[in-house]
């Protein structure tokens, strides 16, 4: 292990890859990357990885829609394979919900957004195999899909490796030391190295880390399930990713022949919480999935798991400098929904880190003292993880 580097990033997830990959290609390859146990251990392999671009807010919608583009390229643009599946998304939400709908898709339209609202004969056209209902609102993304976190999490890595920085795998933090308001080294169980920059991008282990050099953060970890089933092939031999707001779940394709259904969300701690499916939660899904798709009630469950969202008081990331200590950032609370925006998380990061701000994206509004500024990011849906 190198023991000086330019930035040390703690925490091996498809953020920290990304923004070692985007500092090395920005010339700061004197980075190392610092993973607690593999990478894409934590929230990045256990993330549903449906890519798509409806939120409230203009800052992640264009994260999303920059994102898109490099998952649809990532070949020519990274190196490697996103494992992008274009598959289309749909939006469903009650009728009460469609004001905030149509202003959602207006506002990502006037972003250049592929989007658009649509109505129950559209959508027999575009997904003869889902069921709308009364008032519904719609929207459709022709050009969202799914992608691979883990081979985009380990492309980045191995460009990265390639330009010149350093992974470190099964080698944690235990401390990020600080003289004079200033980060000057981060420790490991191997050893020390040498820093004048070090960013937290830890997930659910975020908030310890920080708490090391007396920073409060207000995280907190939901437990989310994730199931996949076996599709009655004959009837829905394919379909749309969905976010089916009006009953709080979303599911997507997953290869050719299952589908994968994303549920539920509870408080739970970091070290002590169910990797595994709760049946009763599965089971009220189940009816939920075949309202929406009939057919889908002759499938059946081949397995799921559970996985953290680390999320914020507005559901929303926190990409910034941490106040008091010169050198500390963080990109951290993602919420949920933060690996379809990951290409764009590492290119800002690493442009606030190299050049003092973000260039590509504003990211103000994601800035880490907004909450003690009253000045939160809001939801036009209930459905909190849609942000």
């Amino acid at each position: 292990m190198r023991q000086t580097a330019d930035v040390v990033i703690i925490g091996g997830g498809v953020m920290g890859c990304s923004m070692l990959y985007h500092l090395a290609h920005m010339g700061v390859s004197n980075s190392v990357l610092l993973e607690r146990d593999v990478l894409g251990s934590g929230s990045t392999g256990r993330s549903q990885a449906i890519c798509r671009m409806h939120y409230s807010n203009p800052v992640t919608a264009s994260m999303a829609w920059e994102s898109l583009k490099v998952f649809t390229n990532f070949e020519e643009m990274v190196g490697g394979s996103s494992g992008f599946v274009e598959t289309g998304y749909l939006v469903i939400v009650e009728a009460v919900d469609r004001p905030a709908l149509e202003r959602n898709v207006a506002m990502q339209q006037e972003l250049g957004i592929s989007t658009g609202v649509v109505t129950a004969d559209d959508v027999e056209q575009l997904a003869p195999m889902v069921l709308v209902e009364g008032e519904e609102g719609l929207a459709w993304e022709p050009r969202s899909g799914y992608a691979d976190p883990y081979m985009v999490t380990t492309s980045y890595a191995a460009r990265a490796i390639e330009l010149g920085a350093e992974v470190q795998l099964r080698n944690p933090a235990t401390g990020i030391e600080v003289t004079g308001n200033q980060v000057t080294a981060v420790v490991t169980t191997q050893g020390r190295v040498e820093t004048p920059v070090a960013v937290v991008a830890a997930g659910p282990w975020s908030r310890r880390e920080l708490a090391k050099v007396g920073v409060e953060v207000p995280l907190s970890t939901v437990r989310h399930q994730v199931a996949t089933l076996n599709r009655p092939l004959d009837r829905i031999p394919n379909h749309p990713a969905v976010g089916d707001i009006a009953q709080s779940f979303s599911f997507r394709p997953e290869g050719s022949s299952m589908t994968m259904v994303g549920f539920s969300e509870e408080d739970a701690g970091v070290d002590n919480y169910n990797e595994g499916i709760d049946m009763d939660a599965l089971s009220e899904t189940l009816e939920k999935l075949a309202r929406r798709m009939p057919a889908m009630a002759d499938s059946y469950y081949r397995g799921g798991w559970s996985g953290l969202f680390t999320t914020t008081p507005d559901w929303h990331p926190i990409l910034d400098r941490v106040p008091g200590i010169e050198g500390l950032y963080c990109a951290i609370g993602f919420s949920g929904h933060g690996f379809k925006l990951s290409p764009m998380i590492g290119l800002t990061m690493a442009e606030l880190i190299t050049q003092g701000q973000a260039g590509t994206i504003d990211i103000n509004p994601l800035r880490f003292d907004r909450f003690s500024q009253g000045d939160l990011l809001s939801s036009s849906y209930r459905y909190r993880v849609l942000a």
